[in-house]
């Protein structure tokens, strides 16, 4: 099996022509040292880690509102996905992944011999989910069905009739729902008390819901991600661990559990930075007659159509070469005639971006 064809867009985007501004990715602006004080302090090269970091389970329990005994700790949160699939599906098993999506789960799932099914997130329907369609497509072989809140790529969040619909879609076919709730703190952070979406770890079920500390608190280097598990296969996700890691790096561990007792600088730190970007890209959006989206901007992503386009892969190239921004082609979340933005960065670079992208839209076909 030819690995590269299981995830193009990371492939993609550790390898792709560097641009001087970068709105590409979508990790939050990184933390630098300066950002947690006494971090210094806190940093030791080892841990006892047999089933995790224990303080760091126990911080992660206490920001989600969940005993600790149901966390599984993980590299990110792509990690923490990769074990959830792991322990649930194998050969011939069947998969339901929305579309458009996430690539490395649908490779993830392919790589461990299963047989993925897609479902429609379509931008018609502003990137909804028809509970109809999944229950069509399940079978008795479905062990997963795997979905983004909010959605990546668009940052639409599943609202609570959805996300109860498709635990007891799960449930009644013996099946486990996945959400990737990767990006939920910062949109929240940023929304403050007004239409924040409700986190699926309130929910009981079949359900496991995988997050991190890297898309809305800019502290990708430490890799600190986990899942949310139902008690009965907590003890199937660490064992998958001891196959893929064993443990987890202590210094990796320790420095994630200080940050946990930062978590109020954080928190406003994320806000300062994603409240301005969405400003900006509220502005940007409002005054844009070729661009298409579902919703107002309201999470670190952006995924606009281009109108009257198939693919916009040529205008994100002409963008990189002639304007030297960087953004996402959408085939890569199936959805060719989209592209990706990231709010997540520095908002002085993001305003010229956008600035820029002003300017290769004038000249659009």
């Amino acid at each position: 099996m030819l690995t590269e064809s299981l995830a193009p867009y990371m492939l993609w985007a550790k390898t792709r022509t560097p641009a001087a501004i970068d709105l590409a990715g979508s990790n939050l602006l990184p933390c630098a040292v300066e950002d947690l004080p006494g971090v210094r302090d806190a940093l030791e090269l080892t841990a006892p880690n047999d089933n995790g970091f224990a303080p760091l389970r126990d911080a992660i329990a206490a920001h989600v509102g969940v005993p600790s005994s149901r966390v599984v700790t993980a590299t990110g949160c792509s990690g923490a996905n990769f074990l959830t699939i792991a322990a649930l599906v194998g050969p011939g098993d069947d998969v339901l992944v929305e579309q458009p999506g996430y690539d490395p789960l649908v490779g993830a799932c392919t790589l461990l011999g299963a047989r993925v099914h897609r479902f429609s997130r379509p931008f018609s329907r502003r990137f909804g989910i028809d509970l109809d369609e999944v229950r069509s497509k399940l079978t008795l072989r479905t062990r997963l069905i795997i979905v983004t809140s909010p959605h990546n790529p668009s940052g639409v969040c599943l609202d609570h009739d959805t996300l109860t619909g498709l635990v007891e879609l799960a449930d009644a076919a013996g099946a486990h729902l996945l959400v990737d709730e990767v990006y939920l703190d910062a949109v929240n952070l940023a929304a403050q008390d007004t239409g924040r979406a409700m986190s699926a770890t309130r929910l009981d079920g079949p359900i496991i819901v995988t997050n991190s500390l890297t898309k809305s608190y800019g502290l990708n280097g430490l890799r600190c991600g986990w899942a949310v598990a139902p008690p009965a296969l907590v003890h199937r996700l660490w064992r998958v661990r001891d196959l893929v890691e064993a443990v987890g790096s202590a210094v990796s561990d320790r420095l994630s559990a200080f940050a946990f007792t930062q978590m109020p600088r954080l928190r406003e730190r994320t806000y300062a930075i994603v409240s301005a970007n969405l400003e900006l890209a509220r502005g940007f959006t409002s005054a844009q007659t070729r661009l298409g989206l579902a919703a107002p901007p309201s999470a670190t992503v952006l995924f606009p159509q281009l109108r009257g386009v198939d693919d916009t892969e040529p205008f994100v190239k002409r963008l990189a070469v002639e304007f030297d921004v960087a953004v996402a082609p959408g085939r890569f979340f199936d959805a060719p005639d989209h592209f990706r933005i990231s709010l997540a960065g520095a908002t002085a670079p993001l305003a010229e971006g956008l600035s820029r992208i002003t300017d290769a839209l004038r000249s659009v076909d």
